[in-house]
């Protein structure tokens, strides 16, 4: 694996985390946690992919 894999492994369970405890704190509804999770896995697994 490159750097830049590594980094997004590392890096989008960190922003998929950041969003469920944004949710926990009610800073996002529900629909804005499953858009935020859903387009950083979409991103992370395009940009991983394309590597």
């Amino acid at each position: 694996m490159t750097d830049a894999q590594i980094g997004l492994v590392v890096v989008t369970p960190v922003i998929v985390g950041f969003a469920l405890m944004l949710k926990r704190m009610g800073v996002l509804q529900g629909g804005g946690t499953l858009a935020a999770v859903l387009a950083s896995m979409v991103i992370g697994v395009i940009l991983f992919l394309g590597q």
